[in-house]
């Protein structure tokens, strides 16, 4: 038995991960992290929102929360220099393995201080460039030399690098055009952050009039102002239809404001339905989920869910986002930037809702044979070199037909007694 306990602490790792917004470790990255303690992995995940129900969840699975500061959408040196030396301080107090960061300020702050504090691998979710690799921001002086200064801290953080994970193929391409890493072999494209296809489980779509949805934060970049403008066109002719807007408001520069979404909402076009931990109730209320962004996107997970409930997709004809859309069979995409392409792909589907309901029978397929979320996390943790037969991840969804393994009654029991492996010490 002593044997078989030095064996298991032998390959057990520590691992860091590191977010930009607390709450996307829970909505987004949750079945990764059980990936990583199914596998024996002893795994902090840090973020700069101190969210009790966050810290809970985690509890729960066995993950342990580190709080640190970060301003996602501030460009003060200051406070970017507190980021990096926050993260570098908690690399020092825990000593990872392994540091896993996604999005672009914990990919460049927290890669820099991984690889100046000494971390072994070092393993980047590339979620989306960001907006300063867009053709938009490159129009000006000003985006120009962002991109540059961006470009050059993207070299620094991901030199030596194990493994970084691109979910498109511009990311791809922009990553080599521009030298961010020198061995191009530990660039691997995922189909995005996957989706669960059990928990985000397929319902008919209401069948009595045309329910537009669309799910963002609200900034200018997703769209908000082609898919408001759409909307007012298409109410004219169709009165009964409802559009729908659900996120949060953001600090982003781009942000839109409280007061313009209430001129809208008293304008009779759209109904604003604040923001949620849980969109299923909403996307079950729906019949066509519409996505116009023109931001520097990966792989929207607003859509995998959106696709894995069944429900038809409109989005826009630029990367990550084309990647979710087989045109004319689960959906239609349309021009960056034109509430008049956006029109005419939603006024179509207004009047066919059965139509609508084809496509969304065929966007769940998708979902679950391009898209599932442990398929995913499978290649991930074999790529991160965290891989455990003994601990081995699941590998199949049961809602898409496959039969659940013994790592199902791992992961209920993680769950039922919250589990924690301390880091502390």
């Amino acid at each position: 038995m002593d044997r078989l306990l030095w064996r298991q602490q032998e390959r057990s790792q520590r691992i860091l991960v590191l977010s930009s917004y607390s709450r996307s470790l829970t909505n987004f990255r949750l079945e990764l992290l059980k990936s990583m303690v199914r596998a024996g992995h002893v795994v902090v995940a840090a973020g700069p929102e101190d969210d009790p129900e966050v810290k809970a969840d985690l509890s729960k699975i066995g993950v342990e929360f580190a709080r640190i500061p970060m301003a996602r959408a501030s460009l003060s040196p200051v406070r970017d220099i507190a980021t990096f030396l926050q993260i570098r301080r908690l690399i020092k107090k825990i000593r990872p393995d392994v540091v896993v960061p996604y999005t672009m300020k914990p990919i460049v702050y927290g890669g820099i201080a991984a690889r100046s504090a000494g971390v072994p691998r070092r393993c980047f979710l590339v979620t989306g460039l960001g907006h300063v690799f867009s053709e938009a921001s490159l129009r000006t002086l000003k985006g120009r030399w962002i991109k540059r200064l961006c470009v050059w801290l993207y070299r620094l953080a991901m030199a030596g690098a194990k493994a970084v994970f691109v979910y498109n193929d511009a990311d791809r391409s922009d990553i080599i055009e521009n030298s961010l890493v020198h061995d191009v072999s530990v660039i691997h494209r995922v189909a995005g952050s996957g989706v669960d296809v059990d928990h985000y489980a397929f319902a008919p779509a209401p069948s009595e009039k045309p329910v537009f949805l669309m799910v963002t934060r609200l900034i200018k970049d997703k769209g908000v102002f082609e898919y408001v403008e759409a909307a007012r066109r298409l109410k004219q002719q169709r009165p009964n239809a409802e559009f729908q807007l659900l996120g949060p408001f953001d600090p982003n520069p781009g942000a839109i404001s409280r007061l313009q979404v209430q001129e809208w909402i008293e304008e009779g076009i759209v109904d604003y339905l604040g923001e949620t931990n849980d969109v299923r109730p909403f996307l079950a209320k729906c019949n066509i989920f519409v996505l116009p962004s023109y931001y520097r996107e990966g792989i929207p997970r607003s859509i995998l869910e959106a696709m894995a409930v069944g429900r038809a997709i409109i989005t826009t004809d630029l990367p990550g986002c084309r990647d979710t859309i087989e045109p004319g069979e689960n959906g239609y995409l349309v021009m960056p930037r034109s509430a008049d392409s956006l029109f005419s792909a939603m006024s179509p589907l207004a009047d066919r809702l059965r139509l609508a309901a084809e496509m969304g029978r065929r966007s769940r397929e998708l979902a679950c044979t391009r898209f599932d979320v442990h398929s995913i996390n499978e290649i991930l943790i074999d790529r991160m070199g965290l891989s455990n037969h003994d601990h081995a991840s699941r590998k199949a969804a049961g809602a898409c037909g496959r039969e659940a393994t013994q790592a199902d009654a791992i992961n209920q029991q993680l769950d039922a007694t919250g589990r924690v492996i301390s880091w502390r010490g």
